[in-house]
This record gives C-alpha cells, structure tokens and sequence, in this order.
C-alpha cells in the first residue's frame, strides 16, 4: 500500500512499504535505488538494488534508463531518498522511496546482503566512537595540560552540528575511505 504525504504546498511524496516494493521488485515492475554513500552500501544492501549515491544522481540518465518502471529510492531511514525522489519526481511519474529505508526493510523481515569482506562495526559507529575519544581527549587534556586543547571539543561539536544539518559528515567520509572499510576483493576466477 502506498502512501501519499504532501511535504508543501506544491510538492507530493509517495512512500512505500517494503512488502509492497518487494512484490513490485519480483515482478520487475520497479527499480530499487540505494542512494547511500558507498561505505554504506559494502556493509549491507538489498539484493537487485542499484547503487547510486545521492551526490550523483542523474535525473535524466535515470528517467531515460527505466522508462516505464517505478523508481523507488532507498536509504537508511528515508530522508536521503525523499531528497532524490524529489530531484527526480514530477507530476504523473512514478517516482517513490521505500518507507523506513533499509531499517524498515529489514524489520519487515526482508533479506539483506552483507559483502563476506564488510566491516564489522558500521562506520557511523566508528564516527561516534572517534568523536567521543577526541572530546574526551581535548578536555582531559585541556584540564591537564593547556586550555588551549579545548578548541579541539569545539571542534569536534561544530562538525557533529554541521553533519547534523546538511546530511554530510566528513569524519564518516574519512572513516569510509579507511582500508578496514573497504570490502574484500572478490577472487574468484
């Protein structure tokens, strides 16, 4: 069953459910967008869904490679894909994201697929893990030695407010590009 929200005045969101985006997957009727960064989509994906990050969605390359299909978009809890739906919806197309991304996918008792080389810490918690040590840090040390080692909590605040804001954390992209969250390479022959 597919909802319809109105997010303003003049633009309409259709979400739906994963049981539903399921049946229409199996009937190839749709197609599945992950629009997760990259180290997200190495730790688990939807099986058939394509990869595309939200920073190179292609409104026309999209509309052009599944004409006739339903476009579903799919992140982690869902704003991400309302952000892509919106970018590529318009009047009559269609155009959804999955309600509750990958988290309601998987409550819905739906398989996943997790990379056999996948980190086994997903690396938002390895963010927070990285920031709480660097505040720790900064104040144990501007307590100790210097108060000086306190803009390094500031720091740390002003880029968990920014990533909080905009959906863009630098520490994760930093962390995400780290050898240990880097899937295996597959050799098989």
């Amino acid at each position: 069953m597919t909802r319809t929200t109105k997010t303003s005045p003049s633009e309409t969101l259709r979400l739906a459910l994963p049981a539903e985006v399921a049946r229409w997957l199996e009937a190839n009727d749709a197609v599945l967008i992950d629009v997760r960064e990259d180290f997200e989509h190495a730790e688990e994906s939807i099986e058939g869904a394509l990869h595309t990050p939200l920073s190179a969605i292609d409104p026309g390359a999209l509309r052009g490679a599944h004409a006739g299909r339903r476009i579903v978009f799919h992140c982690k809890g869902g704003p991400r894909s309302h952000d892509a739906a919106s970018r590529l919806g318009g009047a009559g197309e269609s155009v959804y994201c999955l309600a509750g991304g990958i988290d309601a996918w998987k409550a819905a008792g739906l398989p996943v697929k997790r990379a056999p080389g996948a980190p086994r810490l997903p690396v938002m918690r390895q963010v927070q893990i990285a920031a709480g040590s660097l505040v720790v840090l900064g104040v144990a040390l501007g307590v100790l030695a210097s108060p000086w080692f306190l803009i390094l909590p500031a720091f740390v605040g002003c880029g968990l407010v920014f990533a909080g804001a905009t959906g863009w954390c630098g520490m994760a992209r930093l962390l995400g590009a780290m050898p240990w969250n880097r899937p295996a390479k597959s050799t098989s022959n």
